[in-house]
């Protein structure tokens, strides 16, 4: 998709997904043999439910209709929500993944993998878990030294609504494997 139709596209989407109370966080248009496909990836603080993503999916295919922003081929348009193990590339995905399990690539080399206790302009306060029967540590994480961030799935996570201490006995997607 180039530059200009994608900047087009959000120019035209965003206020629609503004109005329906959603964040547009990606667009793309691709090719699937010789079908086109507008994936469109709305989120909001509160999340998207099936009745949010439908009421919005249909303002944007109305919109669409009225508009040449896609050409003249058909399209097929799919609107969803991130997914569980999202990328955190703006400071509201970060707010939105508190008391989530987080795998961070930092800058200086390294990894590290950690629970988002809170967030503020600066940086991140989190909380590590402990590792071989040693206790959860916590940690300040300034964004500057943020690589990468991906939201963890977590499975046999203990209910800690009431306790922003990491469990030690959490294990992601990958550790299950």
């Amino acid at each position: 998709m180039s530059t200009t139709q994608s900047e087009r596209l959000r120019e035209l989407l965003e206020p629609l997904v503004a109005s329906q109370g959603l964040d547009l966080e990606e667009i793309a248009v691709d090719s699937v043999g010789r079908r086109r496909v507008l994936s469109v990836v709305v989120d909001s603080d509160t999340g998207a439910d099936l009745d949010r993503i439908a009421d919005v999916s249909r303002a944007l295919s109305a919109k669409l209709d009225e508009t040449d922003a896609m050409g003249e081929g058909e399209y097929t348009l799919e609107v969803g929500t991130p997914g569980a193990e999202r990328s955190l590339t703006e400071h509201r995905h970060y707010v939105r993944a508190t008391d989530r399990l987080v795998r961070f690539q930092l800058h200086e080399g390294g990894e590290l993998v950690a629970r988002i206790l809170a967030v503020d302009e600066d940086g991140l306060d989190l909380g590590v878990p402990g590792v071989k029967g040693r206790k959860a540590t916590t940690r300040r994480l300034p964004f500057g030294d943020i690589d990468k961030a991906r939201v963890q799935v977590e499975f046999n996570r203990k209910d800690t609504k009431n306790d922003n201490q990491p469990e030690n006995d959490n294990k992601t997607e990958e550790e299950e494997a």
